[in-house]
């Protein structure tokens, strides 16, 4: 600035200096003939230092503007003086005007008082040259030839001033100069025509009549009032345009994103050379953003935070919501501009927007993290962080499920010895800290797609996904075949002798690893542990059944006095168990009075009528008595069975829905589909067969399907869901929130309802965090207009607590208990009667009538 101070100052004093050198030829008839140089100089003076103090202010981008009658005493200059002595008439009036100003109101600086007399002085000199160019203004009466170059004199002192004036606060903020001088001009514009005119009229009057110069100050002062007002209207109309546009920029979800929105907003709503924002964290610290004009934002934490009001050239403002201080801006002006009440009112709203926007960032920020703990939570151990018994199942089937059919796997369940000693002897503290020194050990044990966790207890698993093949070595086969009861066994439980050397040897590896000696609770100790071992390929068994067998495997090491065994299914009881609940199964689908329907209405929580009925399959078996799904679902999906056991189900509860139908009750009916049955392309054409057989409508069918659908990347499985959503079959999610990928489900299968697991309805009285879940639930379904259903509801109390919550149906025992399909009629007919208004709501929010 001072290098463009010097040049500009230096241009003035030439353009000064050369036209006081050139002789002054007056014309013949020169009105002021008497009056000596001096004197006609500071006339001139003193008329453009008028202009100067007359002047009008508006704000441009990082600057005030000033507006004067420049033009007006350019006009009235060239008509009383030789154009020659116009430069430093302009350099001593408008270093008069400007020095009288910034001792008042403007309080500038003497460089900057030099800065813009010599910039007026340098326009003044170009637009005399250009004016006398065209013609001869000295004492000369106005002509048209005279007044378009009077015109042209002016117009080039507005675009030179102008642009000096860009150039400076262009250089000063570093903004845009072409931007800030089409502003400038924009904003003079009118002024400018008025500025011509009064110029024009003060040398008419002068040529003819001197004394009506008296009748020129009122007009004069309404032409200053006019154009005050539109610049302030216009600057009003930038201000609550830029405040508009700032504030919509504060939309955001973390607390960076807000608070650079907001220093850049308050840097152009305010013009501002600089702003700062100190945020306030929970923790007691504070962290500042700021902001220079043409700059980027820049942010730190501060130890020491320097609080202040407003005063100077300082904008300051504690953002406050409530009593809650969340942090404080300050924002600071151009020393050219003096804040008004306006620029507090405007700082007062824009405080405000930030202050809520930060707000609700802290609290976006802060249910993110807790959400993110609930979830960590849900599926990791709290004492060792190892993945749960649930996330050790749910992991290890999605890993299952990824790998090929014949992909053998292992897995490995670790027991520590002699556990109950140490809680016993050294306390369960002691206890704690062994389990932490096992679960360290074995976590830095684990390989890449490795999956360990922590069952619970003493307990631990580990999942092995890539084995290494191993070729079995060369055996002379005996000439008779094996018996075919054996061959079958080895398919079955898939054994996988070539890799098995791989996981006995890491089992090894871990109980050796483990029995190096470690402290605890200042007693030194070695860790002994058992381990079982067995392998299978990835789709012949699920998580639970390798646990199962793996937990046999570790207690045959534990009886044989080792440390590693492998799973031996000669000594497995329940597999031949298996065999034969598989056997009396097919004689089960076979009879008609075994495999019976249990049903368990739900019902509307406000009106008390059923929304839909679930249909659980239970078995009356003949030498084993009742049997639930627990006892032997499992059993029929790792089998053959599966899908004739699906569409047994599928026709015992549409032959219900069809009984229902001729009372005249239309109730939607529930099943549970297994994830395995939607790799069957063909069950969309058995059910729609089925809907027909019944003439039940499609709409009411209901298949309840769980997250891990979602899981599988098998296109099969899509299109079966797309086949059976095509006719009109609802679609509902069971045991909702307890998988990985709740809402990845949502988008990828679309669905009429939503089951919130039993597991939260129970526990939301005690625990906030399955309350919060339930509450989500229950307000993405309303957004996602899917109907929530709440299962295992026991209680008043839980049903109280799910109406407040919003939830609207809800089934349990504390409605109905499953029931025999010969008293179901009659149980829904009765909630029907007892209802205020009969109304049954389909299963899609947005379509309840």
């Amino acid at each position: 600035m001072l290098v463009l101070t010097a040049a500009v100052l230096a241009a003035a004093l030439a353009a000064a200096g050369a036209g006081l050198a050139v002789p002054a030829q007056l014309p013949p008839d020169d009105p002021l003939d008497s009056v000596e140089p001096l004197v006609r100089i500071a006339i001139v003076a003193g008329v453009f230092a008028l202009a100067q103090l007359a002047r009008l202010r508006f704000r441009v981008a990082a600057g005030m503007v000033n507006v004067t009658w420049g033009e007006a005493a350019l006009v009235i200059g060239l008509y009383l003086a030789p154009a020659g002595w116009l430069p430093v008439a302009a350099l001593v009036g408008a270093g008069l005007g400007w020095g009288v100003l910034s001792i008042f109101p403007d309080r500038r600086s003497v460089v900057e008082v030099v800065h813009i007399a010599a910039s007026l002085t340098a326009a003044i000199a170009v637009a005399t040259t250009v004016t006398t160019t065209f013609g001869a203004p000295l004492g000369a009466g106005l002509t048209p030839a005279l007044t378009i170059a009077l015109l042209l004199g002016a117009s080039t002192y507005l675009l030179a001033s102008g642009w000096l004036a860009a150039l400076t606060m262009s250089l000063r903020h570093r903004l845009p100069m072409g931007q800030l001088l089409l502003r400038a001009l924009r904003g003079k514009l009118l002024m400018f025509v008025g500025n011509v005119l009064v110029g024009l009229a003060v040398v008419t009057i002068l040529e003819h009549s001197p004394r009506w110069l008296l009748a020129l100050p009122p007009v004069w002062w309404l032409l200053q009032q006019t154009y005050g007002q539109r610049l302030r209207a216009h600057d009003e109309r930038r201000t609550w345009r830029a405040f508009a546009e700032a504030t919509s920029t504060l939309n955001k979800l973390d607390e960076r994103g807000v608070a650079i929105a907001g220093v850049n907003g308050a840097l152009a709503v305010f013009g501002a050379d600089g702003v700062d924002l100190d945020v306030a964290r929970g923790d007691g610290r504070w962290r500042r953003y700021s902001v220079t004009a043409g700059g980027p934002v820049t942010d730190q934490d501060v130890l020491v935070r320097v609080q202040g009001g407003s005063g100077g050239h300082v904008l300051s403002r504690p953002l406050e919501v409530g009593t809650a201080q969340v942090g404080e801006l300050r924002v600071r002006l151009p020393r050219s501009v003096v804040p008004g009440e306006r620029d507090q009112d405007v700082l007062s709203a824009f405080a405000d927007a930030l202050a809520a926007a930060l707000h609700d960032a802290a609290t976006h920020q802060e249910l993110r993290i807790m959400a993110a703990q609930s979830s960590y939570e849900a599926v990791h151990d709290p004492l060792t962080k190892l993945v749960n018994r649930a996330a050790m199942l749910s992991k290890g089937d999605l890993a299952l499920h990824r790998l090929g059919h014949d992909h053998p796997v292992a897995l490995l369940l670790l027991d520590i010895n002699n556990f109950k000693e140490v809680n016993d002897t050294l306390g369960h503290a002691a206890g704690d800290e062994l389990l932490q020194v096992t679960a360290r050990r074995l976590q830095e044990l684990r390989r890449d797609g490795e999956v360990l966790g922590r069952l619970g207890g003493d307990e631990f698993a580990l999942l092995i996904t890539s084995l290494p093949a191993t070729p079995l070595p060369a055996v002379a086969l005996p000439t008779t075949a094996l018996p075919l009861p054996v061959a079958t066994e080895l398919n079955i439980f898939g054994e996988w002798p070539a890799s098995l050397p791989y996981p006995l040897r890491r089992a090894r590896e871990i109980v050796a690893e483990l029995a190096a000696p470690t402290e605890v609770a200042g007693v030194r100790m070695s860790v002994e542990a058992s381990v079982g071992v067995v392998v299978a390929g990835a789709g012949t068994a699920d998580m639970t059944e390798l646990l199962r067998r793996a937990d046999i495997a570790m207690y045959q090491a534990k009886a044989g006095g080792g440390s590693v065994a492998s799973y031996d299914s000669g000594q497995d009881a329940a597999s031949t168990d298996q065999l034969a609940l598989l056997a009396e199964l097919r004689e089960a689908l076979a009879s008609d009075d075994q495999l019976m329907l249990a049903l368990q209405p739900a019902v509307d929580l406000a009106t008390g009528a059923p929304t839909g009925v679930e249909a659980l399959i239970r078995w009356r078996h003949p030498r084993r008595g009742r049997l639930g799904p627990v006892d032997f679902v499992r059993t029929i999906e790792g089998s053959e069975l599966l899908g004739p056991f699906t569409r047994y189900v599928i026709d015992k509860a549409l032959a219900v829905a069809a009984d229902w139908a001729r009372h005249g009750l239309d109730v939607p009916i529930s099943i549970n589909l297994s994830a395995r049955s939607l790799l069957d392309p063909r069950l969309p054409a058995e059910v729609a067969e089925s809907l027909r057989r019944h003439q039940v409508p499609a709409h009411r069918l209901v298949l309840e399907i769980t997250e891990t659908v979602v899981m599988s990347e098998l296109g099969v499985i899509d299109e079966v869901l797309s086949e059976l959503r095509a006719m009109g079959i609802q679609l509902a999610v069971d045991d909702f929130g307890t998988g990985f990928s709740s809402l990845t489900f949502l988008t990828r299968v679309p669905v009429d309802e939503l089951k919130v697991d039993r597991s939260f309805v129970m526990a939301m009285a005690d625990s906030p965090e399955a309350a919060a879940i339930v509450r989500s639930t229950v307000g993405l379904g309303r957004e996602l207009g899917l109907r929530v259903v709440a299962e295992g509801v026991e209680t008043a109390d839980q049903r109280a607590a799910l109406a407040e919550l919003g939830c609207t149906a809800a089934q349990g025992y504390h409605f109905f208990r499953p029931m025999p399909s010969d008293k179901i009629v009659t149980v829904l007919r009765s909630q029907l009667d007892s209802a205020q208004q009969a109304r049954i709501f389909p299963l899609r929010a947005d379509g309840a009538s």
